[in-house]
């Protein structure tokens, strides 16, 4: 039998393509996991959109972050949509911001000890009102603090004293909120389990309103937030997101089957 040679180019070299794992979990299947996580150990998930998935192709240390994480979740809707259009694959959704409001109304009790870093004291105050939250601690880092060594070694000593946590949100943005938890994650500490949430505890204590439910179903939520904040969300929606369809024609992505 005849076997055909691969032929190997000269200064052409394989580099396989980057590739984004996400667990297959949409809200109900990934509910019962965060409730049952316990505080024996530390993990935390992270919540890709358009905008991280962008990051996650131009930046290898943010993918390293990504690789750190114990768990995946979608938050867009619009990637969901585009995976099963281009490629046919069917990647649930969990967004952070739906994660979040369950958690606070059908997971945390008022004994649970919360750690809340990112909001405003108002916003702190007005969540351990609403859910009745006798240990909620909350710390509000000084914006521009990941630039600052002895500003996140003190974010990161106000969460490890505060462990062990049932949940600690970080609620700073990408990437600062992923860089806490790896940091968390390698410093070894803490335990409890830890969610990158983004907006969600503006939307959970109205400081942001989200759009309606129909909007969100047919992943527009996108133009009903950029209709609502179009000098802060313009660049994103309109100059840097489109800019997914190219990263996505270069990369893989991969569901990882649930444990």
């Amino acid at each position: 039998m005849c076997h055909r040679q691969s032929r190997i180019h000269p200064g052409r070299s394989t580099i396989p393509p980057i590739t984004l794992y996400l667990d297959d979990y949409d809200l109900p299947g990934f509910l019962p996991v965060a409730a049952g996580f316990g505080t024996d150990h530390f993990g935390f998930v992270v919540t890709p959109n358009v905008d991280h998935l962008i990051r996650y192709y131009d930046d290898s240390a943010f993918r390293s972050l990504y690789a750190a994480a114990d768990f995946v979740l979608l938050d867009s809707r619009v990637l969901s949509y585009l995976l099963r259009l281009t490629r046919g694959m069917r990647a649930p959704v969990c967004t952070g911001s739906d994660l979040t409001a369950e958690l606070f109304r059908n997971v945390i009790a008022a004994a649970d000890r919360v750690v809340l870093i990112g909001a405003s004291a108002a916003q702190a105050s007005r969540l351990a009102e609403d859910f009745k939250l006798r240990d909620l601690r909350h710390y509000n880092p000084p914006m521009g603090f990941i630039r600052d060594p002895v500003a996140v070694e003190a974010c990161l000593k106000f969460i490890e004293n505060a462990s062990p946590f049932r949940f600690c949100l970080l609620a700073v943005g990408c990437p600062q909120q992923e860089i806490v938890a790896n940091g968390l994650k390698e410093r070894g500490v803490a335990r409890g389990l830890a969610l990158c949430i983004g907006a969600a505890i503006n939307f959970l204590t109205g400081v942001e309103r989200r759009a309606p439910r129909w909007m969100q179903r047919l992943g527009l939520e996108w133009l009903y937030r950029l209709g609502n904040e179009p000098g802060r969300m313009a660049y994103r929606y309109l100059i840097r997101g489109p800019r997914v369809a190219l990263v996505l024609r270069r990369m893989r992505v991969a569901l990882r089957p649930r444990p």
